[in-house]
């Protein structure tokens, strides 16, 4: 191993390359601004740590409008609706009827999949499976610090740094506490998740509330689908049978007049709940985008979205930024995208409380919670407030 370092120069340095971070450097590649994007782990353990993803219709939009792929359209499923069931029946949010969008079912690995071919198409600068990352200088010089796959020092020097390594984010961290505000909610349940060799039971995505519990009865392909259900935190998913599992969930939506299609279960996990806004998302010459600034409660399909178009808003900033050679832009990226972010945080926080059930709920919440569904399904403003939500407020509101 050499013992000096590789020093290069960038214009933007991203700590991080999920696929938030590959669609701002695949945004600023078409502004003609460079970028390098570095991430702990090998591009094959990004593919293979499978995540559901839900697309609102402008994050469908931005996938193929700027030359990504179209293999969404091809591949994806588009949802015109969902199913909210809730005191024995079922009802049809009509997304396309109340507000001429929809959603479309497309993995969060394969958008990660067909950002990283087009950063490789295009000849983009990402290092996956680095080591030892350091960074420093988030103020006025940013610089990143690292071991690259081949085991070899490197340094990047940046006019500016980007900050969309996870929920776990070592660039958040490194923010002064004097210079930011933390918001954070951790909920008292959980979702127990699993992927099932089975065809699908639905044509559209199910949510269920029943005295049982929540459940979610989703889709991955035409023969693996994705569901889950409501479990205390601290359940451990490897003491579950199949056949408890399959048991759990028919209970849950047969209350509601469903009835599952089974198969193999070929993976289970329990995903916690937690909600994070960390303000402002920028601090000197750095930012903060996606799971590194906030977090969401899965219910309201926000997360991947919410990331997607913080980078949106960001590559403008960052280009406004880069030509003066002045941070001051980046006020208004955090100001722009924390007005979305916290919609979104009352969206997911009211999906979620709408629909679970509380660990304490007495038979009072339980009614009241069937009211609150039946007044959302019964009513055209309800019901459009819910799909304009879910599909991203269409417009880029």
């Amino acid at each position: 191993m050499s013992s000096s370092p590789r020093v290069q120069r960038t214009q933007v340095a991203v700590v991080g390359a999920g696929p938030a971070a590959l669609m701002l450097s695949h945004l600023l590649a078409r502004s003609g601004i460079d970028s390098v994007a570095i991430d702990l782990r090998s591009r094959e353990e990004i593919e293979q740590t499978h995540r559901a993803g839900i697309l609102e219709q402008d994050s469908v939009d931005l996938l193929v409008d700027t030359g990504v792929s179209d293999r969404v359209l091809r591949d994806g499923f588009r949802h015109g609706g969902i199913e909210l069931a809730f005191g024995g029946g079922s009802h049809r949010i009509d997304f396309q009827g109340l507000v001429g969008a929809s959603a479309q079912l497309y993995p969060q690995t394969d958008v990660f999949m067909d950002l990283a071919d087009a950063r490789r198409r295009d000849g983009g600068d990402v290092r996956f499976g680095v080591t030892d990352v350091e960074v420093a200088g988030l103020a006025d010089e940013p610089v990143v610090r690292f071991i690259d796959s081949d085991g070899q020092p490197q340094e990047v020097r940046a006019d500016f740094l980007v900050g969309a390594d996870g929920s776990r984010s070592l660039c958040r961290r490194l923010v002064p506490e004097a210079e930011r505000r933390q918001y954070f909610r951790e909920y008292p349940f959980a979702w127990f998740g699993i992927l099932a060799e089975a065809p699908p039971s639905a044509p559209e995505l199910i949510y269920s509330h029943s005295p049982h519990g929540f459940a979610l009865i989703s889709q991955r392909t035409e023969t693996l689908q994705r569901m889950y259900f409501q479990c205390d935190p601290t359940e451990d998913a490897s003491t579950w049978s199949d056949d408890r599992i399959w048991e759990r969930l028919q209970t849950s939506v047969g209350a509601n007049g469903h009835t599952l299609r089974e198969g193999r279960i070929t993976s289970r996990t329990v995903l916690p709940f937690r909600s994070f806004v960390q303000e402002p998302m920028h601090h000197g010459r750095t930012v903060l985008a996606g799971d590194a600034a906030h977090t969401v409660p899965p219910t309201g399909a926000k997360g991947l979205n919410l990331a997607l178009a913080d980078v949106r808003v960001l590559a403008e900033e960052l280009e406004r930024a880069i030509g003066k050679d002045d941070p001051a832009p980046l006020e208004d990226y955090s100001r722009r995208a924390l007005a979305r972010v916290w919609k979104a945080q009352h969206f997911s926080y009211w999906m979620t409380t709408m629909l679970h059930t509380l660990p304490d709920a007495t038979p009072f919440d339980v009614r009241r919670q069937e009211g609150e569904l039946a007044a959302v399904t019964g009513s055209v403003a309800g019901s459009t407030y819910l799909a304009e939500a879910y599909t991203g407020w269409p417009g880029g509101r």
